[in-house]
């Protein structure tokens, strides 16, 4: 068992918390001249630029009243030194005439104060109207839509307390990872911080993470924001934002103008997964590139739902099969953007419609099919994560799905794959199903007022979690047997690690390693939705009629 190392979590949470002091106003000058003077091509002298930018309004606010005092200085000086020479002539007065009285004016009454209000509406960047990109010419798989510093370090005030309801920091991860049958400890942590590290060591020179890569790249993503890591970020900055930049720029439009990334599966889970790290990354630095490029792929996706409310392969609209596993991610998409506060055009009928098709379509027997129709399966927890997520914590299709992962555990074996999956031992992904439980039991045992049942759920789940995985992390070795490390942001050499399902698909470490991981965060990376104000559809659902085609259609009273 490892054995944690006080003073190296002190100096870690210092570090931490070291991210969000803000530099000295003249070190940021001194930090602007210097950058000018750098080559033009150069990142210094790029963010020396948008430094004067930010300057040019408080200076101009200064020197403009200053020079002003300055010329009217110069003209009454100039005024004063002239002499004019006049000429005075004496007359004699006649005799004076007694002035007529003149009549006083009457009193006018004095008006009544008038509080004006005035509008003004603060200048936005708004992503439409950006240059759209150019369709590909030679190789569909190469046209970008941003430059190389489409994630530069901008420093945000939004920090996703939407979601998270707190920021994401280092305050809060220790908050969090005391100990305690509810939440993490220092070793969950200390394993958390052996995978942020791995996948800081294995990315491609591309930006992206090997694999499927905007997959891969997109849960690396999502691992990062979870852990509070953005560009600005000491040690992983880099990393973060080189990351973001592979997926800005692998979006491109086919030639019928269809949106796509760059290098996905061809049923395009990797386009949704893609698609969910953009929003939550846009929702945590407020990144103008970062929006520009979900409000292109969130788009599609809700252009692409199906006709009866759910999703299928290649996003294809025509098709009414409705995969859970599909819409599982999409509807992850569709909610990290909303609460990033991006709102497209028919995003709030899509949801209403995914809704209706979650509790009529792909629901049946206490829990939710793999397409519709069909009997529970593991997925029974991404239906019951999505009803949750969408503010239907209370309804009875959460509360049956709860009780039908009742005797599911954590594993990393395939023959530990939950009840209710027909495949068994068929080279599944256990982690892929203990991602969702881990997020479900959370939401249900964390609940204000939770029942006492998903309380002792939520923290026997956790208990089994917290006894597996940072046990089980794979720290990596040299040849030589010693300890791979990388050196974190004062230099110093730190070990990494990674885990692996025991199943078909060796091959996707970084996967596995992403799954664990957000779930060792789960404690921190949100709040349950029932202490949100969550996304509460339900009567505008009861508008929502079946016609004989089966297509759901959305009736809206004006």
């Amino acid at each position: 068992m490892e054995t944690i190392n006080e003073e190296e979590m002190k100096e870690q949470l210092a570090e931490e918390m070291a991210k969000y002091e803000e530099e000295g106003y003249f070190k940021r000058l001194l930090k602007m001249f210097s950058g000018l003077g750098r080559p033009h091509a150069s990142r210094e002298y790029k963010e020396a630029v948008l430094e004067l930018q930010r300057q040019i309004a408080p200076l101009l606010a200064i020197l403009l009243p200053v020079i002003g005092a300055a010329i009217l200085f110069v003209v009454t000086a100039m005024g004063g030194t002239s002499e004019q020479k006049i000429k005075v002539e004496i007359t004699q007065i006649e005799e004076e005439k007694p002035l007529e009285e003149i009549e006083t004016p009457p009193e006018t009454e004095t008006p009544p104060d008038v509080d004006v209000e005035v509008q003004m509406d603060a200048p936005s960047i708004s992503p439409v109207e950006q240059a759209e990109v150019a369709p590909p010419t030679a190789e569909p798989q190469s046209v970008k839509v941003a430059t190389v510093d489409a994630m530069l370090n901008i420093k945000s005030p939004v920090t996703m307390k939407s979601v998270a309801g707190t920021a994401r920091n280092a305050g809060v991860r220790g908050k969090y990872t005391t100990g305690g049958a509810q939440y993490g400890d220092p070793k969950t942590e200390a394993a958390v911080m052996k995978a942020l590290r791995w996948l800081k060591l294995h990315q491609n020179s591309d930006g992206s993470w090997p694999g499927v890569k905007p997959a891969s790249t997109g849960l690396a993503i999502l691992t990062y924001l979870a852990h509070g890591e953005t560009p600005t970020s000491p040690e992983f900055g880099k990393t973060v934002e080189r990351g973001l930049e592979f997926l800005i720029n692998s979006i491109h439009k086919k030639k019928d103008g269809t949106v796509v990334m760059s290098g996905t599966d061809g049923n395009e889970y990797a386009f949704l997964i893609g698609t969910y790290a953009l929003c939550e990354a846009y929702g945590m630095t407020t990144n103008p590139d970062a929006r520009a490029a979900a409000e292109k792929t969130l788009s599609r996706i809700i252009k692409g739902q199906s006709p009866t409310g759910g999703w299928d392969y290649k996003i294809n609209p025509k098709s009414t099969r409705d995969d859970m596993s599909f819409a599982g991610w999409a509807l992850q998409a569709i909610k990290a953007g909303k609460m990033a506060g991006i709102h497209l055009d028919g995003m709030d009928e899509c949801i209403k419609k995914a809704i209706k098709c979650l509790q009529t379509r792909n629901f049946k027997n206490g829990g939710f099919n793999y397409t519709a129709g069909g009997n529970p399966t593991g997925l029974t927890a991404t239906g019951c994560l999505a009803m949750q997520l969408l503010g239907y914590s209370n309804t009875k299709e959460v509360k049956e799905a709860l009780d039908f992962m009742r005797d599911w555990k954590p594993s990393f074996d395939p023959k530990d794959l939950p009840k209710g999956k027909s495949e068994k031992n068929s080279g599944s992904c256990p982690q892929y199903y203990c991602y969702y439980a881990t997020q479900c039991k959370y939401q249900a045992g964390m609940a204000k007022n939770a029942a006492s049942g998903n309380q002792a759920l939520w923290k026997k789940w956790n208990a089994e979690m917290k006894a597996l995985y940072p046990n089980t992390i794979i720290d990596d070795k040299n040849k030589d047997g010693t300890p791979v490390t990388v050196k974190d942001a004062k230099g110093k050499p730190q070990a990494v690690g990674h885990w692996v399902n025991k199943d078909a698909h060796t091959t996707r470490p970084v996967m596995d390693t992403c799954l664990a991981a957000l779930q060792l965060m789960v404690y921190y990376r949100y709040l349950p939705t029932t202490q949100l104000k969550a996304t509460e559809v339900e009567k505008d659902v009861e508008n929502l009629s079946k016609d004989k085609s089966g297509e759901i259609t959305v009736t809206i009273d004006i």
